[in-house]
């Protein structure tokens, strides 16, 4: 167990996600009195709020490919049926939470003070999604469901981009297990075409030497 690499990804992910918590605090913080996304302040705390994330998700892969490696048979490493679940566990929930703070990342900057102008900097996607008499302000007061639509709408094609990524990990590793078992079955053929090759020439040896054998002895018959 000293030896098991998910030990050493789970601290590193633990730390992470340490650091993770008070930077997404401090950074929607700053979000709620920005009043442009290019202010510097936020554009700092975003930039180290997505460089931790990165790491994260990074850590996650690691976790995931821990747990893969170990699930087929446990015991053999050491582990029994109840742990790797608990391991698939904490890994879907290290995963909900780091799509969680995602989703916050993304969400639209909203400006804290109304009156100023506004209702808060339209996030890039939603840009041409004015009505078609090109209005921008047509539909402001439906603009609280139309952006929890929206946010819930970008939280699923992220838990679904995530799932997609992991389906991808464990398709990895399985083709790479293909692919062993494939070159053990190439050897093992090999291997036995090998012994019938031997046995064939262990045959023919015989043969011959018999043949030898008979050969002399018409000689010394003859000499006689």
């Amino acid at each position: 167990m000293a030896d098991d690499p998910f030990h050493s990804a789970q601290s590193d992910l633990e730390s992470l996600l340490q650091q993770a918590r008070p930077l997404l605090t401090s950074y929607l913080r700053i979000r709620s009195s920005a009043s442009s996304a290019t202010s510097p302040e936020l554009v700092e705390a975003r930039q180290e709020l997505e460089g931790t994330l990165t790491d994260l998700t990074a850590d996650l892969q690691d976790l995931v490919d821990s747990v893969k490696a170990v699930e087929g048979d446990p015991g053999r490493y050491g582990l029994s049926h109840a742990e790797v679940d608990r391991r698939r566990r904490l890994v879907g929930e290290v995963g909900r939470e780091v799509e969680e703070m995602h989703s916050q990342l993304n969400t639209t900057i909203q400006t804290s003070d109304v009156r100023k102008g506004g209702g808060g900097l339209a996030h890039p996607d939603s840009f041409g999604a004015a009505d078609e008499d090109g209005d921008p302000l047509a539909g402001q007061g439906d603009e609280d469901d139309g952006y929890g639509e929206w946010e819930q709408q970008r939280q699923m094609e992220m838990m679904h981009e995530q799932d997609e990524a992991l389906d991808g990990v464990f398709q990895t590793v399985g083709n790479l297990r293909l692919q062993a078992d494939t070159m053990g079955r190439e050897l093992e053929e090999q291997a036995e075409m090998l012994e019938d090759t031997e046995n064939i020439a262990d045959r023919v040896g015989g043969k011959l030497a018999n043949g030898i054998k008979k050969v002399r002895h018409v000689i010394e018959k003859n000499e006689a």
